[in-house]
């Protein structure tokens, strides 16, 4: 047969879905490759310290690969997600701890680099912005900062500033456009008294 006029068998009829929907117009192939969630037992304490079924996790290698997957859902949960599994699990405050900072420049040129417990490394910036909020089980206002900025309408994964760094950071203060104490970064001025001041 010409190559010219040889048809396809399906040639001239209505093309198929893929995928057929289910009632409720979910697509099977999403539900498949999604996987179904599990019981992970694990949870973030307020010093940044990751426990499985009650016992400390000391391998940083491991809280490290755990965090690298951890996400935030627009109901706030947080859940460790990878392609073959996914699970919630609880976090008394935040999952983070800004551990370091480094500062380049003063004043309105400065720039400062945080680094959290898991090795994210960015600067205080217009993404990664600086509030003081007095967490529910505290009398005083402590100093948060988003590490990862949400995507897809999910919120961002916080980090709390830990003490010896927001000291720094206070060392270096001065009075911003409103009257208050804070610092500069990256064109950015952060109050590091909050709102309350």
């Amino acid at each position: 047969m010409d190559r010219k006029t040889e048809r396809h068998p399906t040639a001239g009829q209505p093309e198929q879905p893929a995928v057929a929907p289910h009632g409720d117009g979910r697509d099977v192939l999403r539900d498949v490759r999604r996987p179904a969630p599990q019981e992970f037992d694990i949870r973030i304490a307020t010093d940044g310290s990751w426990y499985h079924e009650g016992g400390l996790i000391a391998r940083p290698a491991l809280v490290n690969l755990f965090a690298s997957v951890l996400r935030r859902e627009a109901d706030g949960g947080y859940w460790l997600v990878t392609p073959v599994e996914r699970g919630r699990i609880d976090v008394d405050d935040v999952p983070f701890i800004i551990v370091a900072a480094d500062c380049e420049g003063d004043g309105k040129d400065q720039v400062i680099r945080l680094r959290s417990n898991v090795d994210d490394d960015f600067i205080l910036g217009p993404d990664h912005q600086l509030v003081m909020r007095r967490p529910p089980d505290a009398d005083d206002l402590r100093p948060y900062v988003t590490v990862r900025p949400g995507m897809e309408g999910r919120p961002g994964l916080e980090g709390r500033i830990a003490r010896p760094v927001f000291y720094e950071l206070a060392e270096r203060g001065v009075e911003g456009p409103t009257g208050q104490i804070g610092v500069w970064s990256d064109g950015v001025f952060f109050s590091l008294e909050g709102d309350e001041a």
